[in-house]
């Protein structure tokens, strides 16, 4: 028999380089190796990678225009289409859903009426040719990634126009998440700058900077938003409207941010390596940039990230109150008030897809955001 005992030497060498690669680990090293122990954080980086992607690819994912462009007039308040392989016909390797045709039943006093015909198969294509977009908004290109060359396909479904809600879903994701980026840039900006001012200098400067963040604070969002809307002209562009949200979004956000970085700045301007760099002829400006505000960089990014489901949630109850962006921009506000309607709920469910997405995308930026949180937070129980 062989002995399997474990050689206390080469066990006492392994604690010891991983002692050494501990120590001389950088922060954000240290923050991932943390996190990699939550679950449910990482299960929710999975989900948020998938949705990130979706949004970004969204123009090869979907199979057709999600504007008006893109409709299909033949089928309105379709329910969603299944691909599948076999039917009472037999079994094709190729998925293919079934066609649709309009016409007129004396059982609806001769209203159009959208039927199945299980005869006609739409067989589906990967990488087909279509409507004509830019990926990523400057590369040119008409491939997507399936389609039914000779029909359509609607996974999940249509609304009552024919758009197609899976195209839609995908570029509502890629609309929100473009507003809360550009809401948390601006955002981080103005408390980066505000808060390091306000902490660095202190005295009459930070009186004066806390007096406007907190005026900033007590501004309700909601009748901010009514008012600007009430003066947005009616011809107003989808652009300049997406603009001016991005941006109001951003310039009521700052505040929080900049009270933790005047708060750690506070703290920290009278330790010793400030001290060394201003005398070493440094400026203010360098010593803030180059050695404050780097000392605490992965708590403001933990910050950003938490603040990110917030951003799109506003762009989101905005939107679906009427005040946000309207049709025919896609955003999950504007889908969500599709959902509202008794006759939706009763015979059109499938109107809720989107809410699903909305509901994971917000869920998995709060896990990731408390997983980044406990991991950078050394004193955390969850690191212990």
């Amino acid at each position: 028999m062989t002995d399997q005992t474990t050689n206390p030497a080469s066990a006492g060498m392994s604690d010891q380089k991983s002692k050494e690669a501990y120590f001389t680990a950088s922060q954000g090293q240290l923050i991932w190796a943390r996190f990699k122990k939550q679950r449910a954080a990482m299960i929710a980086a999975g989900v948020l990678v998938v949705l990130l992607l979706s949004g970004l690819f969204a123009p090869f994912l979907s199979p057709y225009n999600p504007t008006v462009a893109g409709k299909n007039d033949d089928y309105t308040n379709g329910a969603p289409q299944i691909p599948q392989f076999c039917d009472d016909a037999g079994c094709s390797w190729r998925p293919f859903v079934y066609g649709v045709e309009r016409e007129r039943s004396m059982e609806t006093n001769f209203r159009w009426v959208t039927k199945i015909n299980t005869d006609d198969r739409k067989y589906l294509s990967f990488f087909v040719e279509g409507w004509e977009y830019k990926l990523f908004g400057f590369i040119p290109m008409d491939t997507h990634l399936f389609g039914a060359p000779d029909g359509f396909v609607h996974l999940f479904g249509t609304d009552a126009t024919g758009k197609d809600i899976f195209s839609r879903t995908l570029h509502a994701i890629l609309t929100s998440m473009q507003v809360g980026t550009i809401g948390v840039f601006i955002a981080f900006v103005l408390a980066l700058v505000i808060g390091g001012i306000s902490g660095y200098y202190g005295g009459w400067i930070d009186s004066v900077l806390q007096m406007i963040t907190d005026a900033v604070r007590t501004v309700p969002a909601i009748p901010l938003f009514m008012a600007v809307a009430a003066f947005m002209p009616p011809e107003l562009s989808a652009e300049s409207r997406f603009f001016y949200i991005s941006m109001i979004l951003g310039l009521i956000g700052w505040p929080t941010l900049a009270r933790r970085v005047r708060t750690h700045l506070l703290t920290e301007r009278n330790q010793e390596y400030v001290l060394a760099a201003q005398l070493c002829g440094a400026s203010s400006g360098h010593v803030i940039r180059r050695h404050l505000l780097p000392s605490f960089t992965s708590y403001i990014i933990v910050d950003l990230v938490i603040s990110f489901p917030y951003m799109v949630l506003s762009e989101t109850a905005l939107s679906f109150i009427g005040l946000g962006l309207k049709d025919p921009v896609n955003s999950l506000g504007v889908m969500l008030q599709n959902v509202t309607s008794a006759d939706v709920l009763l015979n059109y469910q499938w109107y809720f897809i989107p809410v699903f997405f909305f509901i994971a995308l917000v869920m998995a930026f709060v896990f990731v955001g408390d997983g980044l949180r406990d991991a950078a937070d050394p004193y955390s129980d969850n690191n212990k």
